[in-house]
This record gives C-alpha cells, structure tokens and sequence, in this order.
C-alpha cells in the first residue's frame, strides 16, 4: 500500500501543478475567461474518450505498464510549452495532460480495492484520498514560488519531476503489483455494470463533485488575478482547499463510523454549495482563504466516498472498469461544464460562474440522499 500511495502522492503533485502553470501561463498570454474554461474543458477530451477502455485494460493486463504510459505522458507534455510558446501548445499539453491523469488515476483507484481487504478498504481509499490532498497542497505551491521566482520555464520543469520519479519507481519495483485477469472480463461488460441503478446515480453523483472541483480550481486563479493577487497568493488559497481536504480524509473513517457514505457525502456537497455562494463577495486574502479551507473540507470528502461506494457495488472482476465508467462521468462533466461556465463567465461575469456552481453542488447534495442499490455487480459468464 505504501507504494501505491507514493504513486499517488507524485503523480497528483504532477496533475495539480500542471492545472495550476497552465491557466495561469494561459492568463499570463492574454486569455479570456472563455478561453479558459476551454482550456479548463481540454483536460478532460481524452479521459473522457479513454478511461472506459484503461478500466478494461487494467482488469485485463494489470496496472504496471499503464502507470508508467500515464507518467510519461504527463511528464512530456509539461514541457511542450518550453518549446513552443503560445496557447495553441498550452492547450496541446492541457490534453496530454487529462489523458495522463485518467490513465494513472484508474489504475491506482482500482489498484486500492485490489490490494485491500473488506474491513480495512475505508481506511485505505481514505489514506489513498489523503495522499492526493497532501500532492493538492504541494503541486500549487510549487508553481507558484517557481513562477513567482524562475519564471513559466522553470515551472514546467519543476513540476515536470514527480512524474518522472514515478517511471522510474515503476521500472524498479513495478513487477509487485497485482495482475489482470486475461479472461476475466467479458465483452458486454459495461453494457452490464449501467443496468445497475446504483452505479448511474454515484457516476452522476461524482461526476457534480468533479465539475465543481474544476471550476474552483480553474477559475479562483481568474478570480484572484483580478483582485490583484500574486500567483504565490493564489497558490496558497488553492493549497488551503487541498490541506482541509487532508484534514476531511483524515477524518473519514471515523465520520463513516458515525454515519454511512451517503449522510456524510450530502453534507460534504451542502457545504461546498455555500463555499461557492460567499466566495465572490470577498476579496480579502484572510477570508478567501477561510472561504477555500471551507470548500476543501466539503468537497474534499466527496472523492473517496464516491470511490467507495462504486468499489462496492461492482466487485466480481469488473472494478477496473467501474473506476474507469466513473472517471469517464467525470471527465465529460469536466468536458461541458467549464465550456458551460466559460460562456457564462463571458456574459454574466464571475460571480454568477460561482453562484452557478453553489446550485449545482446543492442539487448534488440533494441527489446524494438517496442511498445506492446495496448489491454488487456481478461477472457475467
């Protein structure tokens, strides 16, 4: 387990920074908030198209060499942006950048329920949660000292190195992690694991979460940018979300011992929506950070519930494929909402961007109260 999470924590330091250099490398060269939530849109062209089929692949073949595909992408395509300058590679590497992280975010996710047993699967999707927030924190840090002190050259490369550590991990010890099954997955199998009902509603479920992840991500940097923040700043606040998004995962398994996974999910989305409804009434840095430790503590715990809950409902050889299903919902959200938000940034201005979204995590919250079908889907012959 301890390897996976160190997989996780380099490879989400990789996913968070390039988010974080990219929009404001993009602001940096004139884009609009249009543009941006384009650009925000591209990260996820490719997960959506891909990460059904890794899910497939993983409970096939196993997970080494798809983690060492996704490492590579990701860190080549950093460093586009050092040879050709101008936004046209910016949304090159944006690209190659979704691909990267839906093809390694599959394979840990379901790596996680391979390697746990049924009582200690809370604390690790828990543990492997925490390991993303920690990189959360880390990955917007980093570009943002580096940008402030080096420049957008240096930057990509900084947070071009997690990724490469992780090929190399993967080359030298890679052989311990567990197999695919060759014949263990059928090939009507997703068409059977969307006949279950739970199975929709944790995708549309993780999906809302995700959209909203994305929007606070991408468009805090505009935000901040307009009321005059330095991109250490911005780096901060987005590191806050991620640090009370550490403290949340910290505390699932202890919140899940008082409650079951949709209690607690509801109330994670609630407190998100109302995040999302104070933050563009502020512009001092002391209560946008007190705003964004806030969101971190309600979205934060979204992702590992929702993990949990789809892990549970498709065991029997096709959690692979169910993680990828999920990414793949969650990666068309990231696809159609910052377009979507985007143009209604363009027209309405940010604060309805961010009003837009507090109604959508509430509808997620209200969505959230219904409790998924308990029986998990089972592998047809």
């Amino acid at each position: 387990m301890n390897f996976v999470l160190a997989l996780t924590l380099l490879n989400s330091m990789n996913v968070r920074g390039v988010r974080v250099v990219l929009t404001l490398y993009a602001i940096s060269l004139g884009a609009q908030p249009f543009t941006i939530g384009a650009l925000a849109a591209t990260f996820g062209i490719f997960p959506v198209l891909v990460s059904w089929l890794t899910g497939r692949l993983v409970d096939r073949f196993g997970s080494r060499w798809l983690l060492m595909f996704g490492a590579a992408v990701a860190g080549g395509g950093i460093l586009l942006p050092c040879f050709i300058a101008g936004l046209p590679m910016v949304f090159v590497a944006a690209a190659l950048g979704g691909l990267a992280g839906a093809t390694y975010q599959v394979a840990l996710q379901n790596l996680v329920g391979q390697i746990s047993k049924p009582e200690d699967r809370a604390k690790n999707f828990s543990n492997f949660s925490l390991a993303g927030a920690i990189a959360a924190f880390l990955g917007p840090v980093l570009v943002g000292v580096c940008i402030d002190h080096l420049g957008y050259t240096y930057s990509f490369v900084a947070i071009m190195l997690p990724a490469l550590a992780c090929v190399v991990m993967l080359a030298l010890r890679g052989h311990a992690l567990p197999g695919g099954s060759l014949t263990g997955v059928a090939a009507s199998a997703a068409p059977s694991t969307l006949r279950d009902p739970g199975v929709w509603r944790v995708m549309v479920i993780s999906s809302l979460a995700q959209c909203g992840m994305d929007i606070y991500t991408f468009y805090l940097p505009v935000y901040g940018h307009d009321a005059g923040l330095s991109a250490s700043v911005i780096g901060m606040l987005l590191s806050l979300y991620a640090a009370a998004s550490f403290v949340v995962r910290l505390a699932m398994p202890r919140l899940l011992a008082s409650g079951n996974e949709e209690s607690v999910l509801t109330a994670t989305f609630y407190l998100s929506a109302v995040s999302f409804v104070l933050l563009p009434f502020f512009e001092n840095v002391v209560l946008l950070a007190m705003i964004s430790f806030a969101f971190g503590l309600g979205v934060g715990g979204a992702t590992p519930l929702t993990m949990m809950l789809m892990y549970k409902l498709t065991e029997g050889g096709r959690s692979g494929e169910a993680m990828g299903l999920r990414l793949a919902a969650d990666n068309f959200a990231r696809l159609t909402g910052p377009l979507l938000f985007g143009a209604l940034a363009s027209a309405l201005g940010l604060g309805a961007v961010f009003w837009g979204n507090a109604l959508m995590l509430g509808w997620g919250g209200w969505l959230s109260r219904a409790k998924p079908v308990a029986a998990p889907v089972k592998d047809v012959p």
